[in-house]
């Protein structure tokens, strides 16, 4: 029912390389000496000119007063940056002027900037894989944010920290995806635990799963990427699907999954907010992946999480800012606030 693939070549060889969708060449993907700050103020060009000069213009000199108050307020709610993200930094700010008794608005840059690092500081919890073996990580999000292509990049990630990987297909429903997961396999020189290419033979993505977690204890293997497939989150069936598929891989492993990644694209703005509530209510949702920001002015849209769950925000675990194999970074607030701004 199941296949396994386990790619023979050498990743660093550029002759042996791999087609894979939504991924760089070797010879195109930005120069790795790039540092982690510079290509993230790259790939944010887009933010920093849709909010980070209009800042730059209010903030010019003058007094505060409301008139300021007020336009600042339109610039963030038009940054994708939420109502409750917005108020929370115009009341934040009003009490930092007060307190400061500021009265030039040239000071309320650094001021607004060192609010908005605070607010989303919390968002930044670093994933912990050590805690089991295999760790299992169960990855979903609705149709097109770029799951499958994450899962690839978050393979070459943990590869990087010395971990084995094991890839498990389990997108059935998708025509390509079984396809591109396992050209992915090839690129990372990893396992893909994988349904049966026979188009006439429906494979069960929670049994390619629970499968996938079998082997990886038999093999000693230190992390499993799960893949599901997209799903709208007003499907309700598909949702109570994806339910079971969690069910099922607790069956093979008990505590598992240890992490549930919703991936988010960027450019959804505002609605990126409903799907985590709908993910986290069928999934209990563990840690966010946020793709797309090299291709959208809507970076804000963090902000707007963070404002949505100010006692107890989800952790944004990686976020991705290029097409290169490299390009998904663990989120550091500041270096993204610093982004953000021009």
């Amino acid at each position: 029912m199941f296949s396994f693939f386990k790619s023979k070549k050498n990743p660093a060889d550029p002759a042996e390389a791999v087609d894979t969708p939504n991924a760089e060449p070797e010879e195109s993907r930005p120069d790795e000496s790039i540092s982690f700050a510079s290509k993230l103020k790259q790939s944010l060009a887009r933010t920093r000119q849709n909010l980070g000069k209009q800042l730059s213009g209010l903030f010019g000199g003058g007094k505060i007063d409301e008139a300021l108050y007020e336009e600042l307020e339109t610039i963030l709610l038009t940054s994708d940056i939420g109502v409750n993200a917005t108020h929370q930094l115009l009341e934040n700010l009003r009490k930092q002027v007060k307190r400061d008794a500021l009265t030039d608005a040239v000071q309320l840059k650094q001021v607004l900037q060192e609010l908005l690092i605070a607010m989303l500081e919390p968002l930044a919890q670093p994933l912990d894989t050590t805690v089991q073996k295999p760790f299992v990580i169960m990855i979903t999000g609705v149709n097109g944010v770029g799951k499958t292509t994450s899962i690839g990049k978050l393979a070459k990630y943990f590869q990087t920290q010395g971990k084995s990987v094991l890839l498990a297909a389990g997108d059935t429903f998708r025509a390509a995806a079984r396809e591109q997961l396992i050209a992915w396999g090839e690129r990372n020189n990893v396992t893909v635990i994988a349904p049966d290419s026979d188009p006439d033979k429906k494979s069960d993505p929670a049994a390619v799963i629970f499968d996938a977690v079998n082997s990886a204890k038999a093999r000693g293997i230190d992390i499993v990427l799960a893949d599901t497939a997209g799903r709208l989150t007003t499907q309700l069936h598909l949702m109570e699907e994806i339910k079971k598929v969690k069910r099922v891989i607790a069956k093979a492993m008990p505590d598992a999954p240890h992490e549930v990644l919703l991936v988010l694209d960027a450019n959804t703005g505002q609605n990126a907010i409903t799907q985590v509530k709908a993910f986290d209510e069928a999934l209990h949702v563990t840690g966010l992946i946020l793709t797309k920001l090299d291709g959208t002015a809507k970076g804000g849209v963090v902000a707007a999480i963070a404002g949505q769950y100010p006692q107890n925000p989800p952790a944004l675990r990686f976020i991705g800012i290029g097409e290169g194999l490299d390009d998904l970074r663990p989120f550091d607030a500041r270096a993204f606030v610093e982004a953000m701004f021009d």
